[in-house]
């Protein structure tokens, strides 16, 4: 369960409230990370760092007057103030132990649309060969979303990347140290829980809300990310990221904080479906939702309607029980409702797919 011998890829996520002091990132904090990650890598392993920080460095450097941080445009300008300033601590931090760091910011687009999702698993491959460590965060200051929507916050956006690039264990280094059977801050009796095999409805219940106004994290979000983890097969352990040697001591093994265990391993290719954002709904009845449980493709005859405007090629959800890749746009689909699979050429012409959805393209959402 805590055997990571054979984790060779490892991403680990460093919260706001773990990296700073008073706004300002805790130097001294960086170098103690940057001096375990060197060792890391000294064993041939690969790391990725997922770090939060930005926002709140940013808006140290501003009159405290000037603003309100629960502003979109003023987290997104801090978000620019604070980007170099965080990589900048990095860089000086892994030069001490003779390690190169590059600075990766992702949008939620990048990871939605198949082409530029594999430009960037090539491109971040391509570092960690080269033992470079890559230094990744939500390109905050140029997002289309508000801060906070697009992956949720860091600690989805680690999931998330874990997942899309076969990491074999994600850390979650926080100013939360475990997942606890209740609210510590309301149950003097909350007792931490050392392992999760299955999170459930309880589970998700328990967790609190969302963070502070300088990082948007908290166990809520958390849970989600683990979710996101359990299907790409990548355990999880969260932890308190003030803990001593705590990154080599937990690859080492040692029982600190609670380690989240995957419940299924899917395909690169089904994980970038599920972890998609979709752009429309193809309803579809009954008959549809048993034969794709079987693995057949999904038929025109079984759509009941459709929402949303897309392209073929998109990513929707198939009610609330799976997502898929659509071979037709949502113009088409209209078209094709209730139809059998022989009238697809009468209506399009010739050279359209007979199907849907082929079982390759479809992935149910179960945690």
């Amino acid at each position: 369960m805590r055997n990571f011998d054979k984790s060779k890829r490892i991403v680990i996520k460093i919260g706001t409230n773990t990296l700073t002091q008073d706004g300002q990132v805790d130097s001294s904090y960086v170098r103690q990370v940057a001096k375990q990650i060197s060792v890391l890598l000294e064993t041939g392993r690969q790391v990725l760092i997922v770090s939060s920080g930005a926002i709140g460095m940013g808006a140290s450097q501003l009159d405290p007057s000037i603003g309100s941080l629960g502003n979109m445009k003023m987290r997104q300008a801090c978000a620019a103030i604070g980007q170099p300033l965080l990589m900048q601590e990095y860089r000086k931090a892994f030069l001490r132990y003779d390690v190169t760091t590059a600075q990766v910011l992702l949008t939620a687009e990048v990871l939605n649309h198949r082409k530029t999702y594999l430009n960037l698993r090539n491109s971040v491959e391509t570092l960690l060969k080269l033992g470079v460590v890559p230094i990744l965060n939500e390109n905050d200051s140029v997002s289309t979303d508000e801060i906070g929507s697009a992956f949720g916050d860091n600690d989805n956006l680690s999931a998330l990347v874990a997942s899309k690039i076969d990491a074999d264990l994600l850390i979650m280094l926080s100013d939360i140290d475990s997942l606890y059977d209740k609210d510590p801050k309301k149950h003097k009796n909350a007792k931490p829980i050392k392992a999760v095999f299955e999170i459930t409805d309880a589970i998700t219940r328990s967790a609190g809300p969302r963070g502070s106004i300088r990082g948007t994290g908290g166990m809520k979000t958390k849970i989600e990310a683990a979710k996101i983890a359990a299907n790409a097969g990548c355990r999880i352990v969260l932890a308190d990221g003030r803990e001593k040697n705590v990154i080599t001591r937990i690859v080492a093994g040692r029982e600190i904080g609670t380690v989240f265990m995957p419940k299924r391993r899917l395909g690169n290719r089904k994980r970038w479906i599920l972890n998609s954002v979709p752009v429309g709904t193809v309803n579809i009845d009954e008959g549809a939702i048993k034969a794709i449980e079987k693995r057949k493709s999904l038929l025109p005859s079984g759509i009941v309607s459709v929402e949303g405007i897309f392209t073929s090629g998109a990513i929707v959800n198939l009610n609330d029980r799976a997502k898929a890749v659509s071979n037709f746009s949502s113009e088409e689909l209209l078209a094709l409702a209730g139809k059998h699979s022989t009238e697809i050429r009468k209506i399009l012409g010739d050279k359209r797919r007979d199907v849907v959805a082929t079982p390759e393209n479809i992935v149910f959402i179960d945690y």
